[in-house]
């Protein structure tokens, strides 16, 4: 009699990315580079452009503000659209309009063409983030290699960050303010030419018609609601901020119920509702915002205290912030190793942690202080944002099915740009207030010095030394003390949210070793099972 041969199954090996998946990489990470470089470039040129331009203290930060606002008000719908219509199309046509209104803004004359071009801005640009996340997907289908290439799509969005601000200062040292804008001309038209070729087309293969109502109600949500916190943090509640507050959760409340409604007649709604019921994508999304909330508060300060207070000049500012971002890098590309030993809840906790002590640093921070100071808060608090951004891009992406990789895209950006808009308004918010209300006037200075440090550095220059002495004292003093309660205020959220996220991630990973151990168990007594009818059968 032969003997039966056994045979196993070799384990089918997940398929390796070849040089033209790099490739698109390499392409999608340009609008992640450029948007990146786009946000930090604009800190550093604040002090020129408030010289330039002379913009009030509430128009400054509106600068600042209508592109993260509008971007976040639009980055669902725009996620959604390129599920319907195609994320290349999308990616292309975002493209396309972030070069020409790029150039626009750099000609602007006035700040308020500025802001509107920045509002237009943001419009493109909620096309390209979730349609490069949704499109990297597609083309990493395996986690593993999925993981590495969010890593250094997270670089490159890092390496924007790091080089934005040295970039701005050469840039600046050289052309006028509007330069800073017009150099994303240049990438954006390479990429009209090479993405066609190496990025696929993915869609939705049977979308329903576009929510034009969820649309609507999506962006009277996300614009009002950012809009009464940055109301708030500049003015303390008022009856403008209440009612912004107000429109904003009642349409929210809208939206959710018109979801839930178009779910129930068989229709697809703008987003699907359950990816928020999972825990994994909910908080992965929270800790996304508190990061970039936490990247954007300081260097709204940042740059400013090193140039207006410290007297570095644009391009001195940018190297000394440079350590940070290089820090920002190395986490992100690290995350992606320590991703396998550690669990998601221990790496997210962990990165929010030291966002906290970087925050903790800037309560010690003078108008004399040293710059090791705040060298030292970037670098934790860029090791922090490096740390957790990789592992909770790539568990929001896991958590949602691939049909729906554009939403899923969309949430994980709109919570990024939610930060943003938080970051800016809250921190630059309590940071002016606190200005206003602790700077004195000399005699002669006029109304603007009261409003920014800017503008009372370019008063000084107008005034007799000794008001020109004692403005600039009373303003750099007035600034310094903003800049510890605003990082106070940072700081208590970010540990609020640490300490959410980081428990809601903790029982998440202890229901899924559960339901994973129950498996096993279950598999075990079928197996057991088995064996015994087996051996039963034998003795018969």
């Amino acid at each position: 009699m032969t003997p039966a041969v056994t045979t196993r199954t070799p384990a089918v090996a997940p398929d390796r990315p070849g040089v033209r998946a790099w490739l698109a990489l390499a392409v999608l990470s340009i609008p992640t580079l450029l948007v990146s470089i786009d946000n930090t470039v604009l800190g550093v040129a604040l002090p020129a452009l408030s010289a330039a331009l002379r913009p009030d203290a509430s128009t400054l930060l509106w600068v600042v503000d209508s592109y993260p606002l509008v971007l976040a008000g639009l980055l669902i719908t725009m996620g959604t659209l390129g599920d319907r219509i195609g994320r290349r199309r999308l990616l292309m046509i975002g493209v396309a309009g972030f070069g020409l209104v790029s150039l626009a803004a750099g000609f602007a004359t006035s700040a308020a063409q500025l802001v509107a071009a920045r509002a237009l801005l943001g419009v493109f640009g909620a096309m390209l983030m979730p349609s490069t996340l949704a499109l990297l997907r597609t083309v990493f289908v395996d986690r593993t290699h999925r993981r590495l290439a969010l890593a250094v799509w997270a670089t490159g969005f890092a390496a924007g960050a790091a080089f934005g601000p040295i970039v701005g200062g050469v840039l600046l040292e050289h052309f006028w303010w509007g330069s800073i804008f017009v150099m994303s001309v240049p990438p954006m038209a390479l990429m009209l030419l090479v993405a066609p070729v190496l990025l696929p087309e993915s869609r939705e293969p049977n979308p329903d018609r576009l929510d034009l109502v969820g649309v609507l109600l999506s962006l009277l949500a996300m614009g009002p609601l950012a809009l009464a916190v940055k109301l708030v943090g500049a003015d303390g509640p008022t009856p403008g901020a209440g009612l912004a507050a107000v429109v904003g959760v009642a349409s929210a409340a809208g939206f959710v119920a018109h979801c839930r409604r178009r779910v129930r007649s068989g229709r697809t709604p703008l987003i699907d509702l359950e990816l928020f019921a999972r825990p994994v994508l909910r908080h992965s999304a929270l800790a996304n915002a508190t990061t970039m909330f936490g990247l954007t508060g300081l260097l709204f300060f940042s740059a400013q205290y090193l140039q207006l207070v410290l007297g570095h000049s644009p391009l001195q500012a940018g190297l000394l912030l440079l350590p940070g971002f290089l820090v920002t890098i190395a986490a992100g590309l690290a995350a992606a190793r320590l991703a396998r030993r550690f669990p998601l809840h221990v790496l997210v906790s962990a990165g929010l942690a030291t966002v906290l002590a970087g925050y903790l640093v800037c309560l010690w921070v003078r108008a004399d202080s040293a710059v090791a100071l705040l060298v030292t808060a970037a670098v934790l608090i860029g090791a922090g944002i490096g740390l957790s951004e990789t592992v909770t891009n790539d568990a929001i992406l896991a958590a949602a099915p691939p049909r729906k990789a554009g939403a899923a895209s969309a949430v994980s950006e709109t919570a990024y740009e939610v930060g943003a808009v938080f970051g800016t308004a809250l921190v630059g918010g309590v940071l002016s207030a606190v200005y206003r209300a602790g700077v004195t006037l000399p005699d002669g200075a006029p109304a603007a010095a009261g409003e920014t440090l800017g503008g009372a550095v370019a008063a000084a220059g107008t005034l007799p030394p000794g008001p020109a002495a004692e403005l600039l004292g009373s303003g750099r003093e007035a600034f310094v003390t903003g800049v510890d309660v605003a990082a106070g205020v940072a700081a208590t959220l970010v540990a609020g949210v640490l300490m959410l996220a980081g428990r809601g991630l903790r029982r998440a990973h202890r229901a899924a070793a559960a339901e994973i151990d129950a498996g096993a168990e279950q598999a075990g007594t079928a197996r057991a099972t088995r064996r015994g009818i087996r051996t039963v059968d034998r003795t018969r």
